[in-house]
């Protein structure tokens, strides 16, 4: 009984996909569009930082070995020192 009632529910929901993709109305409602819209800004967010990541990730690797070393320029303040 449990796998009739899951697999009428699946049709249930495809027939309605299929039913407002021919009246071209995919969104029912002002909180439908809202929620499709912050997840798709979620998603773009997280793929940026992800670029992100993997661009610093590419250039630290690629360029960690040309940077010279810093010296230490000017003079010291001994009245910092303990």
């Amino acid at each position: 009984m449990g796998q009739k009632n899951v697999q009428q529910d699946i049709g249930d929901q495809f027939n309605d996909v299929i039913s407002r993709l021919q009246s071209k109305q995919l969104f029912q409602s002002d909180w439908d569009i809202a929620s499709f819209a912050i997840f798709f800004i979620f998603i773009g967010v997280i793929l940026t930082l992800v670029i992100l990541v993997l661009i610093r990730c590419w250039c630290c690797y690629c360029c960690d070995d040309e940077k010279p070393r810093r010296n230490k320029v000017g003079i010291e303040n001994y009245g910092l020192e303990p």
